[in-house]
């Protein structure tokens, strides 16, 4: 009788930390993500807001306990690099769709398309395209999409803090856009076509920056590829500390008995707290274990903590 083989385990690693993924074109987010996850060979990780396929960029990645902060990063404000086309509307609002409409192009200059800009600087409302992954009665709005079936959308509120023309050239424009979570560059880019009469749509989208982090930092899957040749260690240096996406709260620092006890769910005096707000919370050694709310009678009680062995 032949002896069993036993089955081999594929032993997950207990990975902690950021990774700032330089995300490429033609790879969805998710599929990124997985690549990653598994060059690290690493049991948890998530990213902190979705790129479309054919956009490129910074794609924050949280392994292990920094996925505890990622729902900050996905709140944070965000920076794309947008390169435009005048007088085509696509079925997608960028380059990958199909052609609605094509329209003459008028005369511009630069001081009419910033001055066209004015209009949707600020605290604006935004209809969702229908080829995006938000959800329908439990569905995908681009599984609609791609059925040629259209849904009715709820406007959603946005912020834009800034636009900046790089360039404009006839039929094409370059801008940079500041903006707030949530915002849709395919449909802005649309708004402003429309704005100017003639539609456009997007050509090329990269994310710049998100939250505290700027794509000038960022690694590409082929780099990390590269790396993981040297050994992990060599990759756990590519990451950065769970308190880095975190540095706009400002930072206390606890005794070891006051570390204990906010462990433990009580909350923690702390003389000269304001009355409201987020802290970074260190403990006495200055390692950073999570995040705390502020409440009554200077009090600070834990609202995220990191856990690592």
């Amino acid at each position: 009788m032949k002896k069993m083989e036993k089955r081999k385990t594929n032993i997950k690693n207990n990975v902690n930390g950021i990774l700032l993924l330089d995300k490429p074109t033609g790879l969805s987010s998710n599929r990124s993500l997985q690549n990653v996850k598994r060059i690290y060979n690493a049991k948890k990780a998530g990213h902190t807001g979705s790129l479309d396929v054919p956009a490129s960029g910074l794609l924050p990645i949280c392994f292990g306990e920094a996925t505890k902060v990622s729902g900050y990063l996905l709140n944070s404000n965000k920076k794309y690099f947008v390169q435009c086309k005048l007088g085509k509307t696509t079925t997608t609002g960028d380059a990958m769709g199909d052609v609605l409409l094509v329209r003459p192009i008028p005369q511009i200059s630069k001081i009419t398309l910033t001055t066209i800009f004015k209009d949707f600087i600020g605290n604006i409302q935004q209809i969702p395209p229908m080829f995006s992954s938000l959800k329908y009665n439990g569905k995908r709005l681009y599984e609609f999409a791609y059925n040629g079936v259209e849904v009715e959308r709820k406007a959603r509120d946005i912020r834009i803090y800034g636009i900046e023309l790089l360039k404009i050239c006839n039929d094409y424009f370059e801008i940079k856009v500041f903006c707030s979570k949530g915002t849709y560059i395919r449909t802005l880019v649309e708004d402003i076509g429309e704005k100017i009469g003639c539609g456009a749509h997007v050509l090329s989208l990269r994310r710049l920056e998100a939250g505290p982090f700027n794509q000038l930092h960022s690694i590409t899957l082929e780099e990390i590829e590269f790396i993981a040749k040297k050994g992990q260690q060599a990759l756990y240096d590519l990451l950065l500390p769970i308190d880095t996406a975190l540095q706009d709260y400002p930072k206390i620092q606890l005794t070891e008995d006051e570390t204990y006890r906010l462990r433990q769910g009580q909350p923690v005096a702390i003389s000269g707290l304001p009355k409201l707000g987020q802290f970074r919370i260190y403990n006495d050694s200055n390692e950073f274990i999570g995040l705390g709310d502020v409440i009554k009678n200077s009090q600070i009680k834990a609202k995220r903590l990191i856990n690592i062995v």
